[in-house]
C-alpha cells in the first residue's frame, strides 16, 4: 500500500520539481500557490550536474538544451584585471567526470518546464496558506479563506519565509549585510561572453560578481554583490540604479565596467540565510528547499539542492507506506548534505571577498585545488535518488 495523497505548499522550484516527482512516480498531490500568476522572479540559475540528472529523469533534457546553455568552464577571475585564479573544465570533461552536463537558463524558462510535467488540476493558484495542523491520520492545510486540504503528507516548500516551518521553528531569517543586484545584459552587447559558454566569477574585497548566458545565449545573466550593512527597503527585493552599481565597482577591470554599464534593468536583492534546523518536519510534514535549509548563493547549490529533495522526498514515500517513517528517512538522508554545503555557502561569503593581501594570496594560490574535477565530484557526481555517486554500482 502506498501513501494516497500529498499536499505541496509553495509553486516555485522546489514545489515545482516536488510535484513533477511525485506525478512520476504515481503518487497523488496538489500544489498551492499563494500568488494569482505564476511567475519566476530573479533572472538566472545555474543548474549543476548532480541536479541536471534529476531533471533529465523527469524527461526535461529537450527544454533544457532548448533554452539552457552547456558550461564548457567555470573561471574564476581577479577583480582588477581578469588575471585568472583557478578554472573548472566542463563540457564533455564534466560529463565524464560528473555523469550530466551543467547548464544555465533563465528561471522563467525552468518553471514553465516543470510546469508541463504536472497535469491539469494539479497547480491552484491564489490558495494562501495559514497554518498546517498534524493529526494522526492526516495533515491539513488550512488557507487564509478558511478552505481546508487533506494530506497522507503536508510539504512546505514556500521559500525561506516559509509558513509551514512556523510551525516547527520560531527562527526569522538573517540578513546578512551584503545584497545582490541582477541584470541582463543582451549578447550583442558582451558577444565573447556569451559565445565562450562560461561562467565567470570576478572576485574582489568585499564582493564579487558572476556572470554566464541565458536564454539558449541570447542574454548574458549577471549577479554583482554588495555590502549594504541595513537593508531598509519593505520587501526583499527593489529596482536599481546603474549608477550606484557602477559606484560600488569603480576601479573593477573594464570587463566587469563593460558588463555593469551595459545592463538594460536592475534589481536589487537583500541577502538572507537562516540556520540549519534540527528537525525537517513532523510524523507527517515536512520541508524542501529554502524552507528547509535557506543558504546563500556562494555555492550556487539552493535551487540544486531544492530539486535533490525533491528527489529523495519522492523516494522515500515511493517505498513508505507509513508517513512518518518515510519524512524520518528523508530528513536523515537529506540533512548532512545540506548543513556541509550550507557551511560552505556561507563560508565563501568571506572567501570570495577577502580585501587584497597576504590571506588573498594564500586563498588564490590552493583555489584550484579548491575548485578542481576532483574535489568536486561529492558535489556535482552525486546522484541522489541512489545517495551515492554516480559512476558507483548501485
Amino acid at each position: 500500500m502506498q501513501l494516497a495523497h500529498t499536499a505541496i505548499v509553495g509553486a516555485g522550484i522546489a514545489g515545482l520539481t516536488t510535484a513533477a516527482s511525485l506525478h512520476a512516480a504515481g503518487i497523488r498531490c496538489r500544489l498551492f500557490e499563494r500568488a494569482r500568476d505564476l511567475r519566476a522572479l530573479g533572472a538566472g540559475i545555474q543548474l549543476s550536474p548532480n541536479a541536471v540528472r534529476v531533471l533529465e529523469r523527469l524527461g526535461l533534457g529537450p527544454a533544457l538544451r532548448r533554452d539552457g546553455v552547456a558550461v564548457d568552464a567555470l573561471r574564476f577571475l581577479r577583480w582588477t584585471d581578469d588575471a585568472p585564479l583557478a578554472s573548472l573544465r566542463l563540457g564533455d570533461d564534466g560529463r565524464e567526470a560528473y555523469g550530466a552536463p551543467y547548464y544555465t537558463i533563465h528561471r522563467g524558462d525552468l518553471h514553465r518546464a516543470l510546469l508541463a510535467c504536472l497535469p491539469d488540476g494539479v497547480l491552484e493558484l491564489g490558495a494562501d496558506c495559514a497554518e498546517v495542523h498534524e493529526e494522526s491520520e492526516r495533515a491539513t492545510v488550512v488557507f487564509e479563506d478558511g478552505r481546508r486540504e487533506a494530506a497522507d503528507v503536508v510539504v512546505g516548500a514556500d521559500g525561506i519565509h516559509s509558513m509551514v516551518r512556523t510551525g516547527l521553528a520560531r527562527d526569522v531569517p538573517r540578513y546578512t549585510g551584503h545584497a545582490i543586484y541582477r541584470g541582463l545584459v543582451e549578447a550583442e552587447r558582451v558577444p565573447h561572453l556569451v559565445q565562450t559558454r562560461e561562467v565567470r566569477l570576478w572576485l574582489g574585497p568585499g564582493q564579487h560578481l558572476v556572470t554566464y548566458p541565458i536564454s539558449g545565449g541570447r542574454f548574458l545573466y549577471f549577479g554583482a554583490t554588495a555590502t549594504v550593512d541595513e537593508w531598509r527597503a519593505p520587501t526583499w527585493s527593489v529596482p536599481a540604479e546603474g549608477a550606484e552599481l557602477i559606484s560600488a565597482y569603480r576601479g573593477w577591470s573594464d570587463s566587469v565596467q563593460h558588463i555593469i554599464a551595459s545592463a538594460r534593468e536592475l534589481t536589487c536583492w537583500a541577502l538572507h540565510d537562516r540556520a540549519p534546523l534540527r528537525r525537517w518536519g513532523g510524523a507527517r510534514t515536512t520541508l524542501v528547499g529554502d524552507a528547509a535549509h535557506s543558504m546563500l548563493p556562494f555555492m550556487a547549490q539552493a535551487a540544486n539542492q531544492a530539486i535533490e529533495d525533491a528527489a529523495v522526498l519522492t523516494a522515500c514515500l515511493r517505498g513508505g507506506v507509513r508517513a512518518a517513517p518515510s519524512l524520518r528517512r528523508y530528513q536523515r538522508i537529506r540533512r548532512p548534505r545540506v548543513e556541509r554545503i550550507h557551511a560552505l555557502s556561507r563560508a565563501n561569503a568571506d572567501l570570495f571577498h577577502l580585501a587584497d593581501g597576504r590571506t588573498q594570496r594564500e586563498r588564490d594560490r590552493t583555489f584550484g585545488e579548491t575548485w578542481s574535477t576532483g574535489s568536486l565530484a561529492w558535489l556535482f557526481g552525486h546522484d541522489a535518488a541512489r545517495g551515492t555517486h554516480w559512476k558507483d554500482p548501485s
